[in-house]
């Protein structure tokens, strides 16, 4: 049996009254600045989990009680020996590889400075988080009768690690590409380095976020802004938009104003074996977590004990290897999803006529939800 262990944080302030009821009485100020200075502590045990190899796997979730806010507020060097900690009590559970979650892959250095303090090695989960985002957004396009070859594609948050990872395999499939980040300097250097490798593809860069998805069929947010940051009166009819980010850069209004829409979680898979428990309620169906936490999943079921993906950069090559590991243990793609819920075929399928009622020339066929992931 293979062991891992997973570290997460409450993503919402409400988070913590899932698990602590009376901090719903309390300001929010308050309970974050208590709770930051709670020790890591176990949260949950992952049982049950078998790869279509055979092989099988157990885990530990481990909590540290600090909101996106307080990590992106707290210095690194108050951060880090928190994140240490944690990893430590991983290593003391028996884990043999330990995966950073949310905020905390986000904090510092991504992860490198906690893998040196570790006897085991350490993996942000972002290289399948991109593995599933073009994968999701592309199949989602094809769904609505969107052909990849045919679409334009805007990344928001082009220039962090999953989103610039999301432009190089992007580039290798659409016509069209718009980069979108704050700062205008980083975003051209990232297009004229993406024009070297992929000159055919056409490359743009933006700013103004809501500039950027007007145009857009198909949108994938990873930025990592605490705080939803599309409006719905942007997007264009007929779009798909895939939300990686975690805490989203999508809020429910959208879906309600935007009923031509088709907004889908970015990053949801199901995990193999029957009777799978993640130990822990994700707010998904049984059975579901996140890419981020899926890759350590499957790292520990290969036996690749490794400092897989760690920095400021996603390598292109490491998406396409873990994506084909993942696969081989039975990790796969949950169907459409938003906000943590299925996304019914009917209700796709009246975007998908929306969308055509606006632009009848597109009219493809649709393609099933089997089609396959990355090539």
């Amino acid at each position: 049996m293979r062991r891992f262990a997973f570290i997460l944080h409450p993503l919402r302030f409400d988070d913590f009254a899932r698990k602590f009821p009376f901090t719903r009485w309390l300001p929010e100020r308050l309970v974050e600045g208590i709770f930051r200075h709670v020790p890591p502590l176990k949260v949950g045990h992952v049982t049950g989990v078998v790869s279509t190899t055979g092989e099988t796997l157990e885990g530990w979730l481990i909590g540290l009680a600090m909101t996106p806010r307080v990590l992106l507020e707290t210095p690194f060097a108050r951060i880090l020996p928190r994140l240490v900690a944690a990893g430590r009590l991983a290593e003391q559970l028996g884990a043999e590889i330990v995966g950073l979650g949310a905020f905390t892959k986000i904090a510092g250095d991504r992860g490198i400075s906690v893998a040196r303090a570790l006897r085991i090695p350490v993996t942000t989960g972002n290289s399948y988080t991109t593995a599933t985002a073009v994968a999701g957004a592309l199949r989602g396009a094809r769904r609505l009768g969107i052909p990849p070859e045919a679409a334009e594609v805007a990344v928001i948050g082009a220039t962090g690690s999953i989103g610039a990872a999301c432009c190089h395999l992007l580039a290798r499939q659409v016509p069209a590409l718009t980069l979108v980040a704050r700062n205008r300097e980083r975003l051209e250097s990232f297009r004229d380095e993406l024009h070297e490798r992929y000159p055919s593809v056409a490359l743009a860069v933006e700013t103004d976020i809501a500039r950027a998805v007007r145009r857009a069929d198909v949108v994938i947010a990873v930025s990592s802004s605490p705080d939803a940051i599309v409006a719905p009166e942007d997007l264009k009819p007929g779009a798909v938009v895939c939300d990686v980010a975690r805490p989203r850069n999508l809020s429910r209004v959208v879906t309600e104003r935007r009923p031509d829409v088709l907004v889908i979680d970015g990053g949801v898979i199901e995990v193999p074996g029957e009777q799978a428990d993640m130990g822990f309620d994700f707010g998904f169906p049984p059975r579901m977590v996140e890419a981020c936490m899926a890759e350590t999943m499957a790292l520990a079921l290969e036996g690749r004990l490794e400092n897989f993906t760690l920095g400021p950069t996603v390598d292109p090559d490491r998406v396409l290897e873990i994506d084909r590991i993942a696969a081989r243990h039975g990790f796969k793609m949950a169907g459409f999803r938003r906000f943590e819920r299925a996304i019914p075929d009917e209700e796709i399928e009246a975007i998908r006529a929306r969308r055509l009622r606006v632009d009848p020339s597109r009219s493809v066929a649709p393609v099933a939800l089997s089609a396959p992931g990355l090539q």
